[in-house]
């Protein structure tokens, strides 16, 4: 089974081609703002790496945020096509969850946090779990002020990664957190598409139309498709 996964919710944009044995071909490009540049082409340097060609690809993974609204749209607009042209099943995930993922070896609470802007972080807290990890309540969006002090309300050790914890570093260490550094500061399509590959093989899949964004803003949810005009990569407004 070959799955296509593309990660476009944050400033770093990626794409991966896995299977059962692991990541097959990959790229990735950490440029602001030119996630409409980047995935198509990523697409087809991950399909002639690989040496096969789209009709081999078995089933589509996208990252659904939170994170940067137009890299967002990129990243899901594109899966969407590819599933419906190709009548392809589909598996949407959340970005905390994959950066989580990427730690599910660790033996304490693990918050994953990615920079919102606007002064703010989403953020959610996990734990490991056979197979991976276990997220701890809902998926939450506030100041790092709030988020320190909820790392500090649970009274354990805690492992920070993404780069909503390297934005607020000072703070979070402050209340005894360790924070990751910049190698695990973005969630990336490998690890995406290796978490979805069970859920393909156990057929937990979605339709193209079923895939929608995490919008934790108001604001951004009222935002038009349309209205965006062309596509410019991701930076939040």
């Amino acid at each position: 089974m070959l799955v296509l996964g593309l990660e476009t919710s944050t400033k770093r944009s990626s794409i991966a081609l896995v299977d059962e044995n692991g990541v097959v071909a990959s790229a990735a490009l950490g440029v602001p703002r030119r996630h409409g540049e980047f995935v198509a082409p990523a697409i087809r340097f991950c399909l002639d790496q690989a040496g096969v060609g789209f009709d081999r690809v078995h089933g589509i993974a996208v990252g659904l945020g939170p994170g940067l609204y137009t890299g967002l749209r990129v990243g899901i607009a594109t899966a969407q096509s590819l599933a419906a042209a190709r009548q392809l099943p589909a598996v949407g995930l959340c970005g905390l969850d994959v950066l989580a993922f990427r730690e599910r070896y660790v033996r304490r609470l693990i918050c994953a946090a990615i920079d919102a802007r606007r002064g703010e972080l989403y953020w959610a807290f996990y734990r490991s779990a056979p197979g991976g990890v276990q997220r701890i309540g809902e998926i939450e969006l506030g100041t790092s002020e709030r988020l320190a002090a909820e790392i500090e309300e649970q009274g354990e050790e805690c492992l920070v990664v993404g780069d909503g914890g390297l934005t607020a570093a000072a703070e979070l260490r402050a209340v005894g957190a360790e924070v990751s550094g910049p190698d695990n500061a973005w969630p990336d399509a490998e690890e995406l598409a290796e978490l979805a590959v069970p859920r393909f093989i156990r057929e937990e899949t979605v339709t193209a139309v079923e895939l929608q964004p995490i919008y934790l803003r108001q604001a951004d949810a009222r935002i038009g498709w349309q209205e965006r005009g062309r596509l410019r990569g991701g930076e939040a407004v």
